[in-house]
């Protein structure tokens, strides 16, 4: 794993979302198969306001078809865990999302 990968994958989603993003965790840890290695992320993003929601919606549509380009890394899966919406004391949303990264060859 190349140091600074999850930042990649954090200004990959964070576009998706318009750059309307604000990190509140992110957790990793390794992975491997029979035949490949990599990792696990998970991030906790929040957007808040209503323009800021509108880029979590189209992060949350895009997510599963994105092709990546992350340095030397495959993201082999990207799956919306958790979406938690609230009203007061501004509009906000809270996503949480895991993506799998597989080491390229």
């Amino acid at each position: 794993m190349r140091p600074g990968t999850w930042l990649h994958l954090l200004r990959a989603l964070n576009d998706l979302a318009g750059g309307a993003g604000e990190l509140r965790d992110h957790a990793e840890r390794a992975w491997a198969s029979a035949t490949f290695t990599g990792s696990r992320h998970a991030f906790t993003i929040d957007f808040t306001g209503l323009a800021a929601i509108d880029g979590a919606e189209d992060l949350i549509a895009r997510l599963p078809d994105h092709e990546f380009a992350i340095p030397g890394q495959i993201v082999a899966d990207a799956t919306i865990l958790a979406v938690e919406h609230r009203a007061l004391p501004m509009p906000g949303l809270t996503l949480t999302c895991e993506l799998l990264l597989v080491a390229e060859a």
